[in-house]
């Protein structure tokens, strides 16, 4: 057991010390992931890198609502639908100030950085994951997974628990299920 699992198990018995434990063993890799999703922000932008791991963070240790993680894995796919979230609420908050906006063409091999041009775009793709999710929950999750949290195909696949090979056929599916979602109202 990994320590980065034994203190996972240690917050889900409710050890108020061990989150105070984990967060240097998961910042660098949470900060990482962070980093690339707001690499394309605006200087000055409310939501920095920083904030959103300390928001995803915070979200996911809890000790009040204790939540149960099977592996270091899960805990990494969980911080990756918590930043998801959290980028989901911002564009959602952005949106509501500013009513409107075109359709964008959404590259789903570069990952997301919301801006406020964009954050229609964020909405919109997390619409799609929801309707693919309903579908297909495993393709869904390497969407999110890639898309959200920016990890490499590689990387989702582990988390998921798929062979490389089987990640990119999902992978090509899920693209092209989210291009016809986006693209048409089914």
């Amino acid at each position: 057991m990994t320590d980065v699992t034994r203190i996972l198990s240690a917050i889900e018995e409710g050890d108020s010390q061990a989150a105070e434990q984990l967060l240097p063993l998961v910042y660098g890799e949470l900060r990482k992931l962070a980093a690339q999703k707001m690499a394309n922000e605006k200087p000055g932008q409310t939501l920095q890198a920083t904030g959103l791991v300390h928001e995803a963070y915070m979200r996911l240790v809890d000790v009040e609502k204790a939540q149960h993680w099977n592996s270091r894995g899960h805990f990494f796919g969980a911080a990756a639908e918590a930043m998801r979230r959290i980028l989901v609420e911002n564009a959602r908050h952005k949106n509501s100030r500013k009513r409107g906006g075109d359709l964008h063409r959404v590259d789903l091999d570069t990952g997301i950085h919301v801006t406020e041009s964009r954050s229609a775009e964020v909405l919109e793709v997390d619409d799609a994951l929801t309707r693919l999710a309903a579908d297909d929950p495993e393709a869904a999750e390497l969407v999110r997974l890639r898309f959200f949290a920016g990890l490499s195909l590689a990387e989702a696949a582990e988390i998921v628990g798929l062979p490389r090979s089987s990640a990119y056929e999902l992978w090509a599916y899920a693209r092209a299920r989210m291009r016809c979602i986006i693209g048409h109202d089914e």
